[in-house]
């Protein structure tokens, strides 16, 4: 089948490359307009397009997915297919384009966790276990039609980090899977059950914060589910700290928002529990294991 891929991140990077060693085709790439990033405001492209210079394959940036010239350059393509990973929300007048339809992997098992950050959110939410599934896309988000889900277990050392990664490669082959079914017509869709849907929204900045007015464990999760992006953060004696890595300590009894530490660990008590920070990032600073803070800082000192 002649593929046209939607995809922005370098989540979408395994998929692409079993795609390409496969029998089909990607006559096309659409991803996010390149932007200006950093202090030097230096011209940025995404992951997506990065692939389709390497591998030659045409590689459209529309500004504005309803143009009626963008919809007319896909019409053209005359594609088969359309898949869609870690993208925007396509307009009708593009998924319906391609006879066999278009279809979306998203990050968790549908209808769990529709949304922008559902790998994040099973990871806040403490979850044990999470996934990706299939779907045919439909007008309202993470609706339609599930086509195959697969599971996996979430480790308690893994972050988002290491989740992203694991779903990455399980999205890769679930992809195929879909793919080949829906080239064979061999599809048997399920329709999602509404009453079990919960959201997973973006994440912003107020969800970042560290609260210890909150159980250790929640905090202890939020932790994971931000690491090492975005990051989530705490404020002491007015200055900001992320947090990227934490445990659970079961040997004090300190007040909430109390602070003890050691030559090289740091607690801080809160609702139920106290929180060990083991790594941590000042203000303006890199990123540094508690210990190596320690030597040169302090949260207990104005």
């Amino acid at each position: 089948m002649k593929i046209v891929f939607f995809g922005t991140p370098d989540f979408t990077l395994p998929i692409l490359n079993n795609i390409l060693k496969s029998d089909h085709e990607i006559i096309a790439i659409v991803t996010a307009p390149d932007k200006e990033r950093g202090r030097g405001r230096n011209i940025s492209s995404t992951p997506v397009k990065k692939f389709a210079i390497e591998h030659n394959i045409l590689c459209l940036q529309p500004e504005s997915l309803k143009d009626d010239s963008f919809v007319d350059q896909l019409k053209k393509l005359e594609a088969d297919l359309f898949v869609v990973v870690a993208f925007r929300i396509l307009p009708r007048a593009v998924y319906n384009l391609p006879p066999k339809g278009t279809f979306n992997l998203h990050g968790s098992i549908l209808p769990k966790y529709r949304g922008a950050a559902p790998i994040q959110w099973a990871l806040i939410n403490g979850d044990k276990e999470t996934g990706v599934t299939t779907f045919f896309l439909e007008d309202k988000v993470d609706t339609g039609k599930m086509i195959f889900s697969e599971k996996i277990d979430i480790e308690p050392e893994d972050n988002f980090e290491i989740l992203h990664d694991k779903l990455s490669l399980l999205g890769a082959e679930v992809v195929m899977k879909t793919i080949a079914a829906i080239n064979n017509d061999s599809v048997q869709l399920q329709q999602q059950d509404d009453s079990l849907a919960t959201p997973a929204p973006k994440i912003t900045k107020e969800i970042c914060q560290l609260d210890f007015n909150r159980d250790a464990e929640t905090l202890h999760n939020l932790v994971r589910g931000l690491s090492p992006f975005p990051g989530a953060y705490f404020i002491s004696n007015e200055k900001h700290y992320k947090v990227y890595k934490t445990k659970i300590d079961t040997t004090f009894n300190l007040e909430v928002g109390e602070i003890k530490e050691t030559k090289n660990e740091i607690f801080i008590g809160c609702l139920e529990g106290v929180l060990e920070i083991l790594e941590i990032q000042p203000e303006g600073r890199k990123r540094m294991t508690t210990a190596e803070f320690l030597r040169g800082y302090s949260l207990t000192s104005s």
